[in-house]
């Protein structure tokens, strides 16, 4: 169960993913979690330096999309702003709406990695569809009661990680 749980790369933000690497072995589209990943919870529109990111990506020409567990409204701005296609109550880690990705575009496991900071939802979920996973540290401490409580379980998760020396949080690794 936890080797499920162990991303397959890990960077410090979203600014230190090396995509150059991720092109070249194959990958086409990023998925992109929302909250902590791209913006702190609390703000509602993409920063100036996350439209950069998003110009530059599609540049290299990635497909980008923004799933989120939240609602649409949540959602939208982010869409909108970055020129982006979206998910929205994505319920993840189940594979719903990762299905519906691959079905729309076309796309192969191998050609799509996800990127977003919890263990549980991002990684779980791009693992559980073969997907390359990428995890990056969360912005910001301040989150919701919920993400709080399940920041308190992921961390008894990442000490048993640590101890098999599957995963140890700071230690980054593409």
């Amino acid at each position: 169960m936890f080797e499920k749980l162990v991303p397959d790369k890990y960077y410090k933000s979203i600014y230190d993913v090396n995509y150059k690497a991720l092109k070249k072995s194959g990958v086409k589209c990023l998925i992109f979690d929302l909250s902590n990943t791209l913006e702190a919870e609390s703000i509602k529109t993409p920063s100036r330096k996350v439209k950069d990111l998003f110009e530059d990506l599609k540049d290299m020409g990635f497909k980008l999309i923004v799933m989120s567990n939240n609602f649409k409204k949540e959602v939208m701005p982010f869409k909108e702003l970055l020129c982006v296609d979206s998910c929205y109550l994505s319920f993840k880690p189940l594979k719903r709406k990762y299905k519906k990705i691959i079905n729309l575009f076309h796309y192969e496991d191998v050609e799509i990695a996800c990127i977003g900071d919890q263990l549980f939802f991002d990684i779980w979920g791009a693992n559980r569809m073969n997907f390359t996973s990428v995890l990056v540290n969360p912005i910001s401490a301040d989150e919701f009661a919920v993400a709080k409580l399940n920041r308190k379980i992921e961390n008894m998760v990442i000490n048993k990680l640590t101890a098999k020396d599957l995963f140890k949080r700071g230690r980054y690794y593409e």
